[in-house]
């Protein structure tokens, strides 16, 4: 008996349904059965089909003699289903990666629960991709539970896809799919409402696709009236159950708002149906209102369910339209719509408003003069304190405690995270405008908005985020598909104003002057964020992620792609290799900064980190306490590993796609031929590195040592102190000593 059982219902997809039983027959975990249902297709479904069952005897083909639709079709199959537990995957969609084996491990770790919900993505026709925006949700409890003691589970896409069931509850229960659209509806609710044991994984197990044409939801039909009588069924379930009456009034909300939203969209319903649809949707809305004693009775715990639901519908005003007529809604929608229009008039007002108050303070500039103490910081694009600015800030602290040092971030939340007796300001707030008019020097990683003027006599200092190994600026403009929505004038008006630009080795120099044709003196400082490196000061990462003192950690640390919508491409399996480097060794994982929010996380190390197989360093804000507490770093083509040969600790190389990176890309050297370490070109290689200590050998600290004379010859621990002397205070310090690079060992530079 299989542990997993997937039914794949089939109908008009011809062009996907190979994508789609790849994505299931391809998975690493094997013990599971296909059950594909032809729904009497009349493309080439049945065939492919039929071409999958003849190679594979997992995949067992049932052909329909008539078409019954998506629900009965699933109904259809499951009878043959021989699993413990059901999946159903629409025709269209497909697994991600590795999603069946996390979900066999979660449902073994939560002992087979009844549900197993887990997380999706949407992936557009057009190549986007966007993560289930309530993923939080999943993250609520690592315990199993009910809907009554976490009905946020309920606020997730009600769908049958985003779910794993235990056969023997679903046929217990007799759960079935009705037929018509909207079949999910009195699936999903009475099955969530009614499981003992419900579990979450937070992992991205399925994308979910959005078709430019052909979905049944964006399909203009009166067939959308069904999902009156889809609700009518969820309704009889809960009557049928006196437990679950404390239900009601959440259901009664939910009908209203999910028919509303039918109403809504410009494309479900034929113009001539809209009004006969809100009528409707008005006498079911009347016909099931709950009394008022609806919740007084129930399971433990559910009367808090049944409350919180109430007040939120009491909060829902938007549903008040449904008391009255249709033509009274239809005025409702105009006024919304008319506000609307009014909102985007008001902001357009409230931006050229602002645009006058930058010009008038640009005005008032050549009457007042500057402040010689005050220096503007922001970093990482106004998120509070980290990186280069953020060393440079803390050195003037000490150093001349007399300048007076304000960040600009991005919002309150942002402020909120700051350390206490940090002076701040909100980005275009009334006082940031005050500031930027009056500040002698801004300090910055990157650049700062387009619409601060700068004002002669102030200096702006441009710490930059480490070495470039990529294409940066100017140099973008020969590679269309890595500035894809980056205008590079745009951005070379902005480095116009930079007076002074870091650098931390000649190799920086040469790349920033080539990169950034612009007016600024290269300053060699060194880089001021890998102070801590060299002089080897201290961390608590290992003390707050549990990590034992005695273990080897390894950092794998990946950049981003450019030849990928996204950017998120994943080179290695990370569970794997967790556990190929064994015991006594502790794998931690710190992605792109640009990948900290997209659905790149979602995509496994979000679980991978809760269960206790590698630790999530992306959400970090100081990427150099990650490097302190680590004993080796594994990356690709990060420009961490210039800052991390400061540490003069072993660096692996993996560069199994290194043609594909620099062809859309680009890059200033050949990194494969001038590692800091060894190279892999496979995952094979990589794993034997470790396996055999290859990783640490005499080679490799060779290889460092060269790396490092070039690359680090400016840092000397003195970077942030040299800084706040030379370029705030004008006084005079030496610059590092260099140490001379190899010999022969030339950047791309000349032939790009």
């Amino acid at each position: 008996m299989p542990r997993l059982s997937v039914i794949i219902p089939c109908f008009k997809v011809q062009g996907f349904l190979r994508e789609c039983l790849d994505s299931v027959l391809e998975q690493s975990f094997h013990d599971i059965e296909v059950i594909a249902v032809d729904d009497r297709s009349p493309d080439g479904c049945g065939a492919i089909l039929d071409e999958y069952a003849a190679r594979d005897p997992r995949v067992k083909v049932l052909h329909l003699p008539e078409n019954v639709g998506l629900g009965r079709a699933r109904n259809a199959g499951l009878p043959y289903a021989t699993g413990d537990f059901l999946l159903f995957l629409d025709s269209d969609d497909t697994l991600t990666p590795g999603a069946l084996r996390a979900v066999n491990d979660r449902l073994t770790e939560t002992g087979d629960p009844d549900v197993l919900v887990f997380d999706y993505a949407r992936t557009y026709w057009w190549g986007g991709t966007r993560r289930n925006a309530l993923a939080e949700v999943l993250g609520v409890t690592s315990e199993v539970f009910t809907a009554a003691e976490h009905p946020e589970i309920l606020d997730l896409l009600m769908v049958v896809w985003n779910k794993v069931y235990r056969r023997d509850f679903v046929e217990e229960n007799g759960f079935q799919f009705p037929p018509g659209y909207y079949e999910d509806t009195p699936w999903t609710f009475p099955v969530m409402l009614s499981a003992a044991r419900i579990a979450t994984l937070d992992r991205i197990c399925l994308n979910y696709r959005q078709r430019r044409q052909g979905n049944i939801l964006s399909t203009t039909s009166r067939k959308h009236f069904d999902v009156h009588e889809q609700y009518k069924r969820v309704f009889a379930f809960v009557d049928a159950r006196p437990e679950l009456a404390v239900w009601r009034p959440y259901l009664h909300r939910k009908m209203g708002e999910h028919c509303l939203d039918i109403l809504a969209k410009p494309d479900r319903l034929p113009p001539a149906a809209r009004g006969e649809f809100f009528r409707r949707t008005a006498e079911l809305y009347r016909a099931f209102r709950p009394e008022e004693t609806a919740g007084a009775t129930g399971v433990a715990g559910a009367a808090e369910a049944a409350e919180a639901a109430g007040a939120a519908e009491a909060e829902g005003a938007g549903l008040g339209v449904l008391g009255g007529s249709y033509a009274s809604y239809l005025l409702r929608q105009r006024a919304g719509q008319a506000g609307r229009a009014g909102g985007r008039q008001a902001l357009r007002v409230r931006r050229a408003a602002g645009g006058r108050a930058r010009r008038a303070l640009t005005g008032l500039r050549g009457l007042r003069s500057l402040d010689e103490e005050l220096v503007l910081y922001s970093a990482a694009s106004h998120l509070g304190l980290r990186g280069d600015p953020a060393a440079v800030y803390r050195a003037a602290r000490e150093i001349a405690p007399r300048l007076r040092g304000v960040w600009v971030v991005r919002d309150a939340e942002v402020a909120a995270g700051l350390p206490a007796g940090v002076e701040h300001v909100l980005l275009d707030s009334p006082e940031y405008l005050r500031l930027t008019a009056r500040a002698k020097f801004f300090v910055n990683d990157v650049n700062w908005p387009g619409a601060l003027v700068k004002r002669p006599g102030s200096v702006h200092v441009h710490t930059h985020r480490g070495t470039p190994l990529k294409y940066l600026g100017a140099d973008l403009l020969g590679k269309p598909g890595a500035r894809l929505g980056f205008d590079v004038p745009q951005m070379l008006r902005r480095a116009d104003r930079w007076d002074h630009s870091l650098v931390a080795n000649r190799h920086s120099e040469l790349v920033w002057e080539r990169a950034y044709p612009c007016h600024f003196a290269s300053a060699r400082t060194g880089s001021p964020r890998n102070d801590v490196l060299v002089t080897g000061g201290r961390t608590g990462f290992r003390a707050r992620h549990g990590i034992p003192a005695d273990h080897t950690v390894v950092l794998y640390a990946p950049t981003r792609r450019d030849y990928v919508r996204g950017g998120h491409v994943d080179r290695i399996d990370l569970a794997r290799f967790a556990a190929d480097l064994g015991a006594g060794h502790t794998l931690v994982v710190r992605l792109h900064p640009a990948l900290a929010t997209g659905p790149a996380r979602g995509m496994g190390l979000a679980e991978l980190h809760r269960r206790g197989i590698v630790v999530d360093a992306t959400g970090e804000p100081h990427v150099e306490e990650v490097m302190l507490a680590s004993d080796a770093l594994v990356t690709d083509y990060s420009s961490i590993m210039f800052d991390y040969a400061n540490l003069d600790r072993p660096i692996v190389v993996h560069a199994d796609d290194w043609a594909a990176y620099t062809a859309s890309r680009g890059a200033y050297l050949d990194i494969t031929a001038e590692a800091p370490g060894h190279v892999s070109h496979s995952y094979r290689e990589l794993a034997w590195l470790f396996a055999s200590g290859g990783w640490r050998d005499e080679e490799s600290a060779r290889l460092r040592a060269d790396f490092r004379s070039r690359f680090c010859e400016f840092d000397d621990g003195r970077a942030a102190e040299r800084v706040v002397r030379t370029l705030l205070l004008g006084e005079s310090m030496p610059e590092p000593a260099r140490v001379p690079g190899p010999a022969g060992a030339p950047d791309l530079l000349a032939s790009t």
